[in-house]
This record gives C-alpha cells, sequence and structure tokens, in this order.
C-alpha cells in the first residue's frame, strides 16, 4: 500500500467523518481509513466477518520457519531476525485480511486526516498498555518514529520520506506532519507504525542486534528461544487489546512455538511427524508428490487449496544491472528468451503456476491491454528515452509449445546479440564491449530453485553463455543481496492493490545504490522515478491506476527480469487438529482458528495407536 485538493479527497479516505478544526485546516475523523470508496466495517463494528467471535482459547500452534535467527531486532539492517515480533509489537493501525486496503484502530483509537492532506493525528486509545504494565503513549510514538528514520532499515528512510516529523500534541494524541504533493497514502504509512517502548529501550541501543526479548503491547510476549533453533511465545493474560473489534475472535492458542529447520526438506520430515501444525506450500513437486504418508491417507492431515484474490506481484531472474554487462538491455532481452516457462510447468511444476506477465499481476493495476490515452499522456514525455514498445505494445514473455524445443526461440536471441554486436568464438559469447565471454552467476539461498535454474543455464549454453548456479546459506544470502554482491538472483516483489511510497525502495535512483534497499535491480532510470512520483500523488483511484500501469509498462519493457510465475491460490496442509471459520479475501490467518478439542482428543488417539 502501501491532486486536486478538496474535502472530496479525504471523504475516499474516511469513513463516518466528523468535521474539526485543525491549526491551518479543516481535517476529517474516523475509525479507521482506506484507500478505496470506503470503509467496510462500520464505526461500531464488534469484530471482523470471517472470525468466530466464540472461538474457544486455548492449547499451542506449533509453526516453522526456514533458515535461523540472531536477533530480535527486525527494524535494522542487522543480524537475521527472528519472525515472531509481530505478535509482539502492536501498530497503531492494522488492515485485516478481507479488506488490505483499510487500516482500523490497534493502539490509535480514531484518526484525523487533513482535507488537505498536510498531515494526520492519531489518538491512542488510553487502555492500550506495554507488557510491562507502562500505558502506550504519544512519546512512544514519537521516539518510535524518530528510532526507525535514523536508525531502521533504508526501507524506512524511502518509506516515511515525506513524513516531516511527529509531534506530541497530549499524552495520547500525536500529530505527523507532511511534505511534498498532496499523498493520500501518508496517513495509511502513519498508520502502519509498530509502537515500540521508550522507556525500554532507553537503556539499549536500537541500532544493534539483541536476543534479549523486547517489551511489547502485543497479544503475546516472548516466554523462551534458543537462539536459531525455536522460539515460544505466551499469550498476554488480560491483554488491554482482547475485546477491541480487530482482534475479537483471534489469538486463541495459549502459546506459539516456531521451529527453525535449516531446508524444506527436512521441515517436511517434520511435519510429517507431527513436529508442528501447518504449512503453506510453495513447492509445486512437493504440493503433487510429498504427501503421500499415512497421516495425509487416513485423514489426519488435510490438505486445502484456498482461492485468494490478493495481488501476486512479479516473481523473476532478477539481472544486477550495476555490473556493465547487465547494462545492455539486448543482452538482457536476448537471456530471457533462454527461459522456458512452458516446459518447466508442464514438467516439474505439474501444471499449476501461471506465467506472470506484470509487476502487479492479478490485479487491476496491471498492463495488460494497449496503453490508454492516460497513460500515453504519462508516457509521452520520456518518448526517445524508454523503450518504443511501450507506446505501442502489450509485454507477452517469450513462450514456447512445452515440448522442450527452444530452438526458435535461441534463434530470435541469437539474432537479437549479433544485431547489436555480439559474436561467438569458440561456442562462446563474446561482449562487443569488452572483448570477453559472457559469464555470471545464478546466486540461490534455496536447493528447490537448482532444477529450475538447471534447465535455463541449459539453454543459456546453447546461445554461448556461461551461468554458474551457486546455493549458499541464508546468512551468506542475506549479506549477498544486501550489498548487491550478485549476478542474477530470484527475486520477488510482493504488491498491494493500492501501491505507493514503497515503489520508491523497490526501482528509484535513489534506492539503487543504499545497502539492504530493495532496488536489487539497480534501477536508475529518470522515466521510473518521474512515474513512481505520479504514483504517489496520485489524487484519485483511477490516477493512481493509470500512473502504475505506466510504470509497469517501462519496467517490463526494460526487460530489468526474466519473469517466473505466480499461483492464485494458497496451498495449505495441517493436521486436523483446529477450528477453521471462513477464510478470508485475501489471504489465509491461522490466528483466526482455533484448536477443536473433539479433534484434539481423536488426533491423540490416533497417535496413540501408531
Amino acid at each position: 500500500m502501501n491532486g486536486i485538493l478538496a474535502i472530496a479527497v479525504s471523504a475516499m479516505l474516511l469513513a463516518a467523518p466528523a468535521h474539526v478544526k485543525g491549526e491551518n485546516s479543516t481535517s476529517t475523523t474516523s475509525h479507521g481509513l482506506t484507500l478505496l470508496e470506503k470503509l467496510k466495517y462500520p464505526k461500531e463494528f464488534k469484530h471482523l466477518e470471517y472470525v468466530n467471535p466464540n472461538a474457544p482459547k486455548g492449547g499451542m500452534l506449533r509453526q516453522y520457519r526456514i533458515g535461523s535467527f540472531d536477533t530480535f531486532n527486525p527494524y535494522i539492517i542487522k543480524g537475521t531476525p527472528t519472525g515472531a515480533l509481530g505478535m509482539v509489537v502492536q501498530n497503531l493501525m492494522e488492515s485485516p485480511l478481507d479488506e488490505v486496503s483499510a487500516g482500523y484502530g490497534q493502539i490509535a483509537e480514531s484518526v484525523e486526516v487533513a482535507d488537505d492532506l498536510s498531515y494526520t493525528t492519531f489518538n491512542l486509545r488510553r487502555d492500550a498498555q506495554f507488557h510491562d504494565g507502562t500505558p502506550v503513549t504519544a512519546d512512544d510514538v514519537t521516539w518510535t518514529f524518530n528510532a526507525l528514520k535514523k536508525d531502521g532499515r533504508p526501507f524506512y528512510r524511502f518509506y516515511y520520506k515525506n513524513i516531516t516529523r511527529a509531534v506530541k500534541q497530549g499524552p495520547h494524541r500525536v500529530k505527523f506532519e507532511f511534505s511534498g504533493p498532496p499523498n493520500r497514502e501518508l496517513p495509511h504509512i502513519t498508520g502502519q507504525l509498530p509502537v515500540m517502548s521508550k522507556k525500554w529501550w532507553s537503556t539499549r541501543d536500537f541500532s544493534k542486534t539483541s536476543l534479549e526479548p523486547p517489551v511489547g503491547s502485543g497479544p503475546y510476549r516472548i516466554v523462551n528461544f534458543e537462539a536459531g533453533r525455536y522460539v515460544e511465545l505466551e499469550r498476554v493474560n488480560g491483554w488491554w487489546g482482547r475485546e477491541k473489534p480487530l482482534n475479537k475472535g483471534r489469538y486463541n492458542y495459549d502459546r506459539v512455538r516456531i521451529d527453525y529447520y535449516r531446508d524444506q526438506t527436512v521441515a517436511l520430515e517434520a511435519f510429517k511427524v507431527g513436529r508442528y501444525d501447518l504449512r503453506s506450500e510453495n513447492t509445486s513437486l512437493t504440493w503433487a508428490t510429498g504427501y503421500t504418508f499415512p497421516a495425509r491417507k487416513n485423514g489426519r492431515v488435510k490438505l486445502e487449496e484456498i482461492r485468494h484474490d490478493r495481488p501476486t506481484g512479479m516473481q523473476a531472474f532478477a539481472f544486477n544491472t550495476r555490473l556493465p554487462m547487465f547494462q545492455d538491455i539486448e543482452l538482457r532481452r536476448a537471456i530471457a528468451y533462454a527461459f522456458d516457462f512452458e516446459w518447466s510447468n508442464k514438467n516439474l511444476f505439474y501444471g499449476q503456476y501461471a506465467r506472470t506477465k506484470s509487476f502487479f499481476s492479478n490485479s487491476d493495476l496491471a498492463a495488460t491491454e494497449l496503453p490508454s490515452k492516460q497513460e500515453l499522456f504519462l508516457l509521452e514525455p520520456w518518448r526517445g528515452k524508454i523503450p518504443s514498445q511501450a507506446f505501442t505494445q502489450v509485454y507477452e514473455p517469450p513462450t514456447s509449445d512445452g515440448s522442450g524445443n527452444v530452438r526458435r526461440n535461441l534463434r530470435i536471441a541469437l539474432k537479437i546479440l549479433r544485431t547489436a554486436g555480439y559474436k561467438i568464438l569458440k561456442n562462446q559469447l563474446i561482449s562487443p564491449k569488452t572483448g570477453k565471454p559472457v559469464i555470471f552467476e545464478i546466486l540461490l539461498v534455496s536447493p528447490a530453485f537448482e532444477r529450475i535454474a538447471a534447465p535455463f543455464v541449459k539453454n543459456l549454453a546453447r546461445l554461448g553463455i556461461r551461468a554458474n548456479i551457486r546455493t549458499v546459506d541464508q546468512s551468506q544470502y542475506i549479506n549477498r543481496v544486501r550489498t548487491f554482491d550478485f549476478d542474477m538472483i530470484i527475486s520477488s516483489f510482493g504488491q498491494s492493490e493500492s501501491p505507493g511510497n514503497e515503489q520508491r525502495n523497490y526501482w528509484s535512483s535513489e534506492a539503487a545504490d543504499r545497502p539492504g534497499g530493495r532496488n536489487v535491480i539497480g534501477i536508475k532510470n529518470p522515466a521510473v522515478d518521474a512515474l513512481i512520483e505520479k504514483i504517489i500523488n496520485a489524487k484519485d483511484r483511477e490516477s493512481l491506476v493509470y500512473a502504475t500501469r505506466a510504470l509497469d509498462r517501462v519496467l517490463l519493457w526494460n526487460h530489468y527480469v526474466v519473469p517466473q510465475w505466480h499461483v492464485r491460490i494458497s496451498r495449505m496442509a495441517y493436521w486436523d487438529r483446529f477450528g477453521i471459520p471462513q477464510h478470508p479475501k485475501y489471504g489465509v490467518d491461522p490466528m483466526s482458528w482455533w484448536i477443536d478439542p473433539g479433534k484434539e482428543s481423536a488426533l491423540k488417539g490416533a497417535r496413540k495407536k501408531h
């Protein structure tokens, strides 16, 4: 998610408004924010539609992660953080999984947005408190904002770029002031702020890694752990947020344990013997062939494919364009012809995937048709500076018949390369600029991707390109990507229904050389920079869609990546011990599940027999 100034702009942001007078403009007060037409839930809503408000409490949820962890501070660039902090630290507002473009109050009870979008003010709940019993106050909010902007990951500096300052206006009232053109997304961005305890951090160094469990204000606290192996959390008795509308019927487990495994192969074997409860399966081969063990056959383990409507973004082989070799758009374009998606989907993925053709796939933001007049208007200033196809064609990645015979595609690739001055000598593709062979490394973090990269490498060899596969451990991979020490990686660029400031971190020139940023490709393109600002400053949904589609075209036709695939379902495997309400529109929410006493008893009985 993350114009023409009028009250109509903020009416699109807020529901059930009440106008009050601010310092320099009127503002609109509400219980929530939305970037779409109106909020789904009214001010007095009791709980989310997809939960069971009377779900029983108790039991333990056992989850898993791949890799390791060495810090409980996920907000800085150093270390490998645990994924547990989302249940410990609470945000000002939260987006429910049936309305991801909206936000409703958690620590914030209400929010005021200036009608000219120059500021937003949060009124904090007076009963919100940290686990040590101290109240959550405006001091904690302002301290957190300043700490993240000063010492946090580079992401925060891009994300908060147009938030000038956070101002305490009372013990439970904080105002965020904005700079730059009016930006509909900035109130949402401020609402996503995780609030940390100023008192607790006052005796600790926020810029350093730490394995001391932090004091939070969320539903769980960390009670036990072993670095790199597991984290165990306990539900906070009498938690202040338990009856709030976003939380009722959620966080039903007394304890949550997260175990860490070296790789997915080991993790799957642990799941089969009941070491943890559920897994989201991301590998098509495993989904098709890996769940034939006895507990699955006798129904003790359930498999479910759950349709979702969330944007699927882009997963791709990503070029590091900081390297002189990959600054050549014709080389990047030619390399794409060596990836045979249709063969891979048929022979490796059991036909489960669709080819990705947009950085904003599975949404109305994708450029799937010829550019509209509104998009052409945005693109026209860059004519002659961006690929001409962006004006006249719909991007389509190279395709094959799936037989494995890619000679036609390789002939096209060779024609592109020869036209660009490349030559083949002794079966090696020679660069016209350096006179040296084209050689690069594909850096992987998971052995599961080796079977996907290997056919790609084989086809590249037929073009005279030597690509080497290198798989490294998680820590080494993270450090190399953070410092852009790679030639090509497989990267994912997640998107939402309402893109905004995060696009700077993905694609902007400013982010290209900032270690730890998400512009792993190293894009430095003035047209991209300009279109990002058009997205951020879009005055309404229609303008946002046109600007995003225009950006999509420029990114695609510059061939910064070799698109891979996506799937429009969540593949879930779980032991049959849960009560499960309806699934929300945009994904799966295991924190709305609960331990069903009858199923738990039956499962324990079946395990004793075996």
